[in-house]
């Protein structure tokens, strides 16, 4: 369920490599979508650490193994590899997994197995990469009590000078890991996706306004209480919120609640879908909202796969001002528009704005579709990656 995971091992093994990927169950949703990833890719992949399904045994002893090293790590130490453990449920079995296959290059993708890929590499003398899809220090909390800060610092000081390169999702999450280890110039692989997705923009004949964002989970505090809000100021029954991802009983009963009971404001949700069907579904809306909060950090500085995914859609986008949306929609002049987060008053006329100028919403539709085409896809992005791994492996 990581794209950048799964697009670089493609295009690896589409570039004659011998690709194995190591995994460790998630939930249950993920696991089913994996199983029917699996069927259509030339990958190896291997699952470490058994789950409800395979090695039951295994699954149930790592989860007692992980609940008792989360304790020692929060209120003992992080260290003698009790911080590894506390980080990934199956860390010992990603290592096992790993060094049990002899390769040229090993390359994590989260903190929790990043130092399986640094000891098999170490193991078997080999090369080690890392891709940074967040800044991880802060991805939880900007305080330096937190737990996940002193872990993912822990392990970060602990293995990144250990790494042959390092990617990085965004130029600024690039930029904060270059201040801290001078040592590397992260080269950014942005969260992009192949032309081949690209959507056909067409013309409806009714007067709605479609709007649509789409995560893994929808809940509270991910900027959707902004565009409700502004929903319900507008007061237009002719502008429909669509929303796509797991969620549960109280998070729907939640969002709904804030909907008020005078604004006709229209919510619709939506079961997840695999990855590659995203595009297809998404093209169907008029904009995509990405609605990222400014805090902790790696919030203000990420730039996730939705505004790349709204892009090669053919979307007109409105995104909240981080950082790092601020400035991508500043360079990308023309694919729609940011606002201050929290000013649902300022994104109610936003909204409005492309509701009552349809040549202004089809003119960055359009606008989206090609810089997807021409500018941020995946060929572009995965000759910068072979790049990268045939630099280091020589």
């Amino acid at each position: 369920m990581n794209p950048r995971l799964v697009k670089e091992a493609n295009a690896l093994s589409e570039a004659e490599y011998d690709v194995s990927v190591i995994y460790s169950f998630w939930t249950n949703w993920a696991s089913a979508m994996d199983e029917k990833l699996f069927t259509s890719v030339s990958w190896k992949p291997i699952l470490a650490g058994g789950s409800p399904y395979q090695n039951k045994l295994v699954y149930i002893l790592t989860r007692i193994r992980f609940k008792i090293v989360n304790f020692i790590a929060q209120k003992v130490t992080l260290k003698f590899s009790i911080a590894e453990m506390a980080k990934g449920r199956a860390s010992l079995e990603l290592l096992r997994k790993a060094k049990a296959i002899k390769a040229d290059l090993y390359i994590a993708h989260n903190l929790a197995a990043l130092p399986s890929a640094v000891k098999a590499a170490e193991y078997h003398k080999a090369k080690c990469g890392f891709d940074a899809e967040d800044f991880h220090r802060q991805e939880v909390s900007d305080s330096l009590e937190d737990f996940n800060f002193r872990i993912s610092s822990f392990l970060e000081d602990k293995y990144f000078s250990r790494c042959d390169y390092i990617t990085a999702a965004s130029p600024l999450i690039a930029k904060a890991y270059e201040q801290l280890y001078p040592k590397f110039n992260p080269q950014v692989i942005n969260n992009v996706f192949e032309v081949k997705h690209s959507q056909n923009i067409t013309e409806r004949d009714d007067d709605k306004l479609k709007l649509f964002w789409f995560s893994q989970t929808i809940g509270k505090n991910r900027g959707l209480e902004d565009v409700i809000g502004a929903l319900n100021i507008l007061g237009n029954p002719a502008i429909e919120l669509h929303l796509l991802g797991n969620v549960n009983k109280e998070s729907e009963d939640y969002l709904k609640a804030l909907v008020t009971t005078d604004s006709k404001t229209n919510l619709h949700f939506h079961k997840p879908i695999l990855p590659e069907k995203i595009f297809g579904f998404s093209a169907h809306f008029d904009i995509g909202l990405a609605l990222e909060p400014s805090i902790p950090l790696n919030r203000n500085i990420c730039l996730t796969n939705k505004i790349f995914s709204y892009l090669i859609s053919g979307l007109a986008i409105i995104a909240s001002d981080t950082t790092a949306q601020k400035a991508f929609v500043c360079e990308n002049e023309g694919i729609g528009f940011t606002y201050s987060i929290g000013n649902t008053a300022e994104l109610a006329n936003k909204i409005d704005l492309f509701f009552t100028n349809k040549m202004a919403l089809r003119d960055c539709k359009i606008k989206s579709a090609t810089l997807a085409k021409e500018k941020y896809n995946w060929e572009i992005e995965s000759a910068k990656f072979l790049t990268i791994i045939s630099n280091n492996l020589g």
